[in-house]
């Protein structure tokens, strides 16, 4: 599923338009997105909890001329799902 098939569901669930669905879409993926950056924690039940993970600098290796090359630390989004949406896959 993409964005805009899940942007079909709103539309279809809500009954509005197809850009207040688009709009609510966004809205919903702007506040994770906004949330993470500021280092927070999103938690929806039943679905699972969005964080932030530090990963720490570390050696990598170019494959093609085998030079080793530093990796700076960043951050990088994690999921956990709940064990709702675990038990709904099985």
């Amino acid at each position: 599923m993409n964005k805009a098939e899940l942007v079909d569901v709103v539309h279809g669930v809500t009954g509005g338009t197809k850009v207040s669905a688009e709009q609510a879409v966004d809205s919903f993926l702007d506040a994770i997105v906004s949330t993470l950056k500021k280092g927070g924690e999103v938690s929806i039940a039943g679905l699972g909890i969005f964080s932030v993970k530090q990963r720490a600098a570390r050696a990598a290796r170019n494959p093609r001329t085998g030079e080793t090359i530093q990796v700076p630390a960043m951050k990088i989004p994690k999921f956990r799902p709940a064990k709702a949406l675990k038990d709904a896959v099985k």
